[in-house]
């Protein structure tokens, strides 16, 4: 009869918290298996308001929770057993709390008398993943009464309010159940304390972040007065966030220099100011020298350009304002921070700024917007007439033959800085994501395809050998889920980025240390997955890949071979023509002064 009545409770106990969670907003979870989570896993699958992702590998679920969240925009619950099944999640708790990702991490655990005493499966969850999340309950053990089911209903509830307010990231709820684990629903019960027409038992406000009206006027008037001036965007998520730049752009005449994540490079929005080459051109000296900015706005996470990192930290005295709700300023050089939601923000300036409009040919933004076109006219010429599969020609190619609607995963480590450089401005409706908070190539195939399960189009990964290498388990969930996606791999048999490193000029450890060449066919990978391979050997296969595969289901691998040392080359020989071109473009003046080397 006891052992009944433990079952009857977390019946009635998790019955409630997961219906809460349903009713708060949560539509996906993930569930790895494991024995001492069987009261969560079960109800959750017999709950027709949440759709259940099984994996086998806890680590690429919680990777696979998070591109979930990250293309929807909702929190997604991740479910696992006691031990370490629960460390497992942590790259992805990481992950997910620098990127600002709301997850739901519900870890299962022993009763608090097993603890600590060496029983099984065992270890310390209480505030396992640290200041990774932003709250954190060691859950009371489950009871069938109207305290215990109020208690659980609100837990729940404010689970995902933390999870969703701003500033978004994961929390942990830790439940301890004791056997036995499978519930039974009672026979009897007290009322469910649930709130009548599905409302859920809190209903929680958010509203967002905006700065007061006279620190708008006042910097309203500052950027009409000054020429000189940027807009910087780094990795941003808002769908609405690149029309409101877009716009703000427009009226004061600056360049929006605009990290392919920042979501600026591609969509209806106006892109007449978007700088996409400047990761190329900030590297030229001479330009950098002539192009002193006297104000930068800067908007979203750190941009991934190091060029463009350097270029602000040399004018560390110029006035640079950090707009959004993070402290993005890893070089300590900002002067003005506004704690605000960067789109309203730039919305609140237009209407400060009123019918001002800066003449569209001031030779500030013209010598920007001159030298994008010619930088950007000389690298697609370049990359023409270089025949050979060089790695930054994948994004160029990718960028004509995605359809509108694609979304474009990027793994760190090179792909994301090739992506950088090499993507342009498009019309098309191009969705770039990546793992950015923590930047590591740990988890980015499951990010990838929990992306795939919830995208209304095509979805495309780039990724390098080794961070693929890294997380081939993760491929198990197009297999168990028949989702849809296309793997651009770029296989240079190691770790590439490290050529292009100071490392680089040790040879004699380099490529046992650094280089770490594996030799790895993965073509068995796609085999053993199920997955549609490809070996492309030269552009024109790659392309006729490439467009089957975004029009095709299924997962679809293409693989293509490149040398680390010729690709180190390439990128430098395309470097060297940059600075050729702007090296002859004419001089100009950009403040009224001439200029010795003005473009």
């Amino acid at each position: 009869m006891a052992a009944n009545n433990i079952q009857y409770a977390t019946h009635a106990y998790v019955s409630a918290f997961v219906d809460e969670l349903a009713r708060s907003g949560v539509h996906h979870v993930c569930v790895c298996p494991g024995s001492r989570s069987t009261p969560l896993a079960m109800i959750l699958a017999e709950t027709p308001a949440l759709k259940v992702w099984m994996h086998l590998d806890e680590r690429s679920a919680a990777f696979f929770a998070l591109g979930i969240a990250k293309m929807s925009y909702e929190p997604v619950a991740l479910v696992c057993t006691s031990g370490t099944a629960a460390a497992n999640f942590l790259p992805a708790v990481v992950e997910a709390h620098f990127a600002r990702i709301p997850l739901i991490v519900l870890t299962a655990d022993r009763p608090p008398e097993l603890r600590d005493i060496g029983a099984p499966q065992t270890i310390d969850q209480v505030r396992l993943y640290g200041s990774h999340v932003k709250w954190f309950v060691d859950m009371a053990l489950p009871e069938n009464t109207p305290d215990a089911l109020r208690y659980v209903r609100t837990v729940a509830n404010r689970a995902v309010a933390e999870a969703v307010a701003a500033t978004t990231g994961p929390v942990h709820l830790n439940f301890p159940f004791r056997e036995p684990l499978v519930p039974l629903p009672p026979e009897s019960s007290v009322a469910d304390m649930a709130r009548p027409d599905h409302r859920p038992f809190a209903t929680v406000k958010r509203g967002l972040r905006r700065t007061d009206l006279r620190e708008v006027k006042a910097l309203a008037s500052d950027l009409a007065r000054v020429e000189r001036g940027l807009i910087v965007c780094g990795p941003h998520s808002n769908p609405d966030f690149a029309p409101a730049v877009a716009r703000l752009s427009e009226m004061i005449g600056y360049p929006i220099l605009a990290d392919p994540l920042s979501q600026l490079r591609c969509g209806q929005h106006d892109c007449s100011n978007v700088i996409s080459t400047y990761d190329a051109f900030l590297r030229d000296p001479a330009f950098v020298e002539r192009a002193a900015p006297q104000i930068i706005l800067r908007l979203g996470a750190t941009p991934t350009s190091k060029p463009l990192l350097q270029y602000l930290k040399k004018y560390a005295n110029v006035r640079q304002i950090l707009i959004g709700s993070e402290w993005y300023d890893p070089d300590l050089i900002v002067s003005d921070v506004f704690k605000a939601e960067s789109r309203l923000l730039c919305e609140d300036l237009v209407d400060q700024l009123g019918g001002h409009s800066r003449e569209a040919g001031s030779p500030w933004l013209w010598e920007w917007t001159e030298t994008e076109r010619h930088v950007r006219t000389a690298i697609d010429t370049h990359l023409l007439t270089n025949t050979e599969l060089f790695e930054g020609s994948v994004f160029p190619e990718l960028s004509k033959l995605m359809p509108n609607g694609t979304t474009l995963y990027t793994s760190s480590s090179m792909p994301v800085r090739d992506l950088d450089t090499f993507f342009p401005v498009s019309e098309y409706a191009i969705r770039f994501l990546a793992n950015r908070g923590a930047n590591g190539i740990d988890g980015v195939v499951s990010s990838a395809l929990g992306a795939s399960a919830v995208c209304n189009g095509p979805l495309v990964l780039v990724i390098g050998d080794i961070a693929f290498y890294h997380d081939m388990n993760g491929l198990m969930a197009a297999k168990l889920h028949h989702l849809n996606a296309t793997i651009i791999l770029i296989n240079n048999d190691g770790g590439g980025i490290f050529s292009f490193l100071p490392q680089a000029a040790y040879p004699e450890h380099f490529e046992q240390l650094y280089g770490t060449p594996h030799g790895l066919d993965f073509r068995h990978t796609a085999e053993l997955y199920g997955a549609h391979y490809t070996l492309a050997t030269d552009w024109h296969e790659f392309r006729n890949a490439v467009s089957k595969g975004v029009a095709a289901t299924g997962l679809k691998i293409i693989e293509i071979q490149t040398n680390r040392a010729q690709n180190v080359k390439q990128h430098r020989a395309i470097w060297q023509v940059v600075s050729t071109v702007l090296a002859g473009l004419a001089p100009a003046s950009v403040d009224g002064v001439s200029n010795e080397a003005t473009v």
